[in-house]
């Protein structure tokens, strides 16, 4: 799975209508800059591989009076939306994701149904326990240094890993059982992108060839 994929289809969805600086805007205003790989060659790539793909339809809006090239528009698709649906499922129920995967799938929870995000995160706690179980079957944390030498860390590292992310999903899934948060069906959602307009404050200094797709 690409998180700039998610990540892009996210964006774009919750615009409705959005172009590639908006786009690139709304993720280094969410700091995706700082741990994924959306950087602004990936997401204007992204952009044109999913139009190509009828994930997303591309808008050609006629280009400002100052001149310069015409500004595309996107916007997603059913094809884009089943997409983009079904990555974030798959994000917050796999546990063994990269941290970026899972750090967008948490980010657009609230795009499902309250009780279906709270049933696959339950999901990924009982993965986190299968595996935990089958690693622990032959070998015993406490005897790991000891017994692999300094490897056993590796294992350490892991197994302390996995009972945190566990723990924190727990607490994650009691605070969505106690209300919090605007779910998909619930009342208007949380707004987590920037107005037209709007100043940037975590924007980069940096400006792509790209900036007018």
């Amino acid at each position: 799975m690409s998180a700039i994929r998610l990540l892009v289809l996210g964006a774009v969805r919750q615009h409705g209508r959005a172009h590639g600086y908006q786009v690139r805007n709304d993720l280094e205003y969410w700091g995706a800059h700082e741990w994924s790989n959306a950087k602004p060659g990936s997401i204007y790539h992204a952009l044109k591989q999913m139009a190509k793909q009828g994930l997303l339809h591309a808008h050609e809006i006629a280009p400002s009076t100052a001149g310069g090239p015409p500004r595309t528009e996107y916007e997603i698709t059913d094809l884009g939306m089943a997409e983009y649906l079904g990555m974030v499922r798959e994000a917050l129920t796999n546990y063994d994701q990269k941290m970026d995967i899972k750090s967008a799938a948490i980010g657009f929870m609230v795009d499902l149904p309250r009780a279906e995000a709270v049933a696959l995160l339950n999901e990924r706690v009982r993965r986190i326990e299968e595996w935990r179980a089958a690693v622990t079957e032959h070998y015993v944390p406490e005897e790991g240094p000891g017994q692999l030498g300094h490897i056993g860390e590796i294992m350490n590292l892991w197994l302390h890993t996995a009972d945190a992310e566990a723990a924190w999903t727990r607490a994650l899934i009691e605070r969505i059982e106690g209300g919090a948060y605007t779910f998909a069906g619930e009342g208007e959602p949380f707004v987590g992108i920037l107005a037209d307009g709007q100043e940037n404050p975590y924007a980069t200094q940096e400006r792509h060839p790209g900036d007018t797709v």
